[in-house]
């Protein structure tokens, strides 16, 4: 029995391919593929995935937390007025919650305009919030006089501190790498839809069929 001619074995070969790629291509349910593509163009119009909703929820909770502290922190202190007055029209870094509060502002308005408004996919917005957060209130708690002052020394600073760093991991590692995930997702599918269009004779059963039969006709003859 003598051995296959190198340019037959090449031709084989590559009619096999042919037809596998044919086959899995003719495999995908059209019903299901525009199912999905109409799927995926519904989240790309709503404009905001749901998981970065849910973040600048977190960013907006952030912001309303840290102030119900800070006016309950005036109650207790002698009143809203008198408090407030002090803190604010007589403020005093060593002493005073006010720059926590405004901290919280910051926070709230760069990455709200960032993400939510702007729809940034980096991570440079919210490094910049949780790096002037940490290192604000690193040396509040190092030079000023908060912890004499009782409980709120305490909560106000490392609560906003906490909070910093929650948002940074929930964009780095659920928003961000969540909404590369569904964009590749979706350039896959058109580009499956692509191919699949390109093919003549549409996606039936008879069409699968006869593309089949059609190459295993023009398979050349085994030589012996």
């Amino acid at each position: 029995m003598n051995p296959l001619p190198e340019d037959m074995e090449n031709m084989l070969m590559g009619s096999q391919s042919s037809h596998a790629s044919v086959h899995d291509v003719h495999s995908i349910n059209p019903t299901q593929l525009m199912a999905r593509i109409e799927s995926y163009e519904g989240r790309e119009k709503k404009g905001i995935s749901d998981v970065r909703r849910t973040f600048c929820l977190f960013v907006t909770f952030d912001l309303l937390f840290v102030t119900s502290l800070w006016i309950i922190e005036l109650n207790v202190n002698g009143g809203i007025e008198n408090t407030l007055e002090k803190e604010v029209v007589q403020y005093d870094y060593y002493s005073s919650y006010f720059d926590i509060f405004l901290l919280a502002v910051f926070r709230f308005k760069v990455l709200i305009l960032a993400y939510a408004v702007c729809r940034l996919r980096h991570w440079w917005d919210i490094a910049l919030t949780t790096a002037v957060t940490s290192a604000f209130l690193l040396a509040k708690v190092i030079l000023s006089k908060l912890f004499s002052q009782g409980a709120f020394g305490y909560v106000l600073p490392i609560i906003s501190f906490i909070l910093a760093w929650i948002e940074t991991w929930f964009l780095n590692f659920k928003v961000l790498p969540q909404e590369a995930e569904e964009e590749n997702r979706l350039l896959i599918v058109q580009d499956a839809s692509e191919r699949v269009a390109l093919i003549p004779g549409g996606l039936s059963d008879g069409s699968e069929n006869e593309a089949e039969e059609k190459q295993d006709s023009e398979k050349p003859p085994l030589g012996l």
